[in-house]
């Protein structure tokens, strides 16, 4: 049976080298289907929100982690974000009309850098940023590891319409043989080169690392459930309106009778009225 929406690590017994494979679906459409992004754009979404799906399950404290490229082409701003209870979401800008014309990385994003930001629950931000000069999400990512963690990281990504996957294999410290160790890594990871897209999009966890550690001792966790969520409410919302400060506020309800703001990422609106902006600058109240 197919893997859907889920997350799963897998272990090499007598190696340093742990995994992680994710398949998404529903929770990838319902990202997806609330924009009007091209295909192409669609796909590269998915790409992202796989990847921060593997590397939140690194996270070893509450938090959530996040991917984001900025570059100078059609696509502007493209960001995956995925917290330690496995909820996804991600949004892309850019001019898609221009976008629907490309279909690689680079052309879709030009010059661009790839930002890699950790937020621990109530603790220190940490962000990471590397050039994107490789000609796919897999290998920029690696790149990332390779220069700020300094952990030899392999990561295979697919995506199209309608389901993303990944998987990726990470060399731990060592604790035995440093040429057993070399020699694991340069073969386990030329096995995950060899998985070819159809089969990251069709095949369950389990077959996908039959196919390609059948020969190993190779022991595959529970699966974790990984659905969309957003984080917005309408009290967050309302701080947001808070810092732009009551005078502003005041004049868009006057203008508009009312002051609405939609979500970028779940497109939920929250509608302020005269009384909930008299409330919302009144120190004694607050909104829930």
């Amino acid at each position: 049976m197919k893997s859907t929406d889920t997350r799963q690590r897998f272990l090499f017994e007598g190696t340093d080298i742990r995994g992680e494979i994710t398949s998404l679906e529903s929770s990838f459409q319902a990202i997806h289907s609330r924009q009007n992004y091209p295909p192409a754009v669609n796909a590269i979404l998915g790409e992202f929100l796989a990847a921060a799906s593997l590397l939140s399950a690194t996270l070893k404290f509450p938090g959530v982690v996040s991917i984001q490229a900025i570059g100078r082409g059609p696509i502007a701003t493209i960001m995956a974000e995925c917290s330690h209870k496995t909820q996804l979401r991600g949004i892309v800008r850019g001019d898609f009309e221009s976008a629907s014309k490309q279909q690689s990385l680079h052309s879709l994003l030009g010059s661009a850098t790839l930002a890699i930001t950790i937020e621990p629950e109530g603790g220190e931000r940490y962000q990471g940023i590397v050039p994107m000069e490789r000609d796919s999400l897999s290998s920029c990512l690696e790149h990332y590891f390779a220069q700020s963690e300094q952990l030899n990281t392999k990561i295979k990504l697919s995506a199209n319409q309608k389901t993303a996957a990944g998987v990726l294999i990470q060399q731990m410290p060592r604790t035995g043989d440093k040429e057993k160790f070399q020699a694991d890594w340069q073969y386990l990871g030329a096995l995950v080169d060899s998985l070819k897209p159809e089969e990251q999009l069709s095949l369950s966890h389990e077959d996908q690392l039959y196919r390609l550690f059948h020969e190993q001792n190779t022991r595959l966790l529970d699966a974790e459930h990984l659905q969309f969520f957003c984080s917005c409410s309408k009290s967050r919302t309302a701080t947001t309106l808070i810092s732009l400060g009551c005078e502003e506020v005041e004049q868009i309800c006057r203008q508009q009778g009312s002051v609405r703001i939609t979500c970028e990422f779940c497109d939920q609106q929250y509608i302020f009225d005269e009384n909930d902006i008299s409330n919302l600058f009144e120190p004694k109240n607050s909104l829930h």
